[in-house]
């Protein structure tokens, strides 16, 4: 599988990463199987968070990787407490919370660094600087790599971009939703970091999932999108994933399309596609988009 360059980190990851988040906590053991699987197939990138499952899941990470730890690039994220009464979470982001809440992480994940670690969403009234700090002084500790945003609010991205040396910002990249390449894909290639696209199956929307708005987009222009994508496949042989997937990676500013699987079945459909991906050309990407609007960000920026 091809590796690319995680911004100026000096890390390479897989072009396919796996989200961990829909891996099963109280299935530890098809957990690990889908994990090792992965690796043994070419991921090196694996993702997850203090946030799913109430850390559950980075433990689940944690026990499954100690065989390859050292071969893969191992991503974490912080910023939201779940509430004593698990009712949910509040956003919690200052130096003190983020400096305090790693060693949590490190130790569910069975690991003395985390390769690249997240902040978990983010808003302009953060105190942005001493987010920085934080992240800049675990770095320097050697208790992470580097570090990366995980947030859709161009403000946001804009601020840490300018003030920080963050390596990644993930964000949703998909066929259905291409608002970064009117905002983001520029100001990332301008300051040295990668995308990590998420959702580039919008969902299975671009699957096998039945027609419905998606975003700003009604259910027509789906459906509109959808059969530009089937006259793709008709004419390439591919499937709709893979198309769907070549699409996201054929952008210069995207590092890995981070997708998620919960059973052994749908990896081995994800793997599959992947060893057919191939980078679109303008002119295979201007008729995938005939007649097809732009979007824009509109809220929570």
């Amino acid at each position: 599988m091809e590796q690319r360059r995680l911004g100026e980190s000096g890390l390479m990851v897989s072009e396919i990463g796996l989200g961990c988040m829909s891996l099963k906590s109280n299935q530890p053991k098809q957990s690990k199987d889908i994990i090792q699987k992965a690796f043994d197939k070419g991921i090196t990138f694996f993702d997850t968070a203090d946030l799913y499952d109430k850390g559950q899941n980075e433990t689940v990470v944690g026990e499954s990787v100690q065989a390859f730890r050292k071969q893969i690039v191992l991503a974490s994220k912080v910023g939201n407490l779940w509430r004593a009464d698990g009712s949910g979470w509040d956003w919690k982001a200052s130096k003190d919370y983020i400096i305090r809440t790693i060693e949590g992480s490190l130790s569910r994940l069975k690991t003395d660094y985390i390769d690249l670690y997240q902040l978990h969403g983010g808003t302009i009234d953060d105190p942005i600087d001493e987010i920085i700090e934080a992240f800049e002084l675990l770095k320097k500790q050697g208790k992470i790599r580097t570090y990366g945003l995980s947030s859709i609010r161009p403000n946001v991205i804009k601020t840490f971009l300018s003030k920080s040396s963050i390596a990644s910002v993930m964000m949703q990249y998909s066929v259905l939703d291409r608002r970064p390449e009117e905002e983001i894909d520029t100001l990332l290639a301008n300051n040295g970091a990668s995308m990590l696209a998420r959702g580039a199956l919008a969902k299975g929307l671009l699957v096998n999932k039945p027609v419905e708005p998606y975003l700003q987009y009604s259910s027509g222009e789906v459906a509109h999108i959808l059969r530009n994508l089937d006259n793709r496949t008709k004419k390439s042989g591919e499937g709709r994933a893979t198309e769907a997937l070549s699409y996201v990676l054929s952008s210069p500013a995207v590092a890995t399309a981070v997708v998620g699987v919960s059973t052994k079945l749908q990896l081995d459909e994800l793997l599959s596609t992947t060893q057919r991906i191939k980078e679109l050309d303008k002119l295979d990407k201007k008729k995938l988009l005939d007649g097809v609007r732009s979007l824009y960000y509109t809220e929570h920026r």
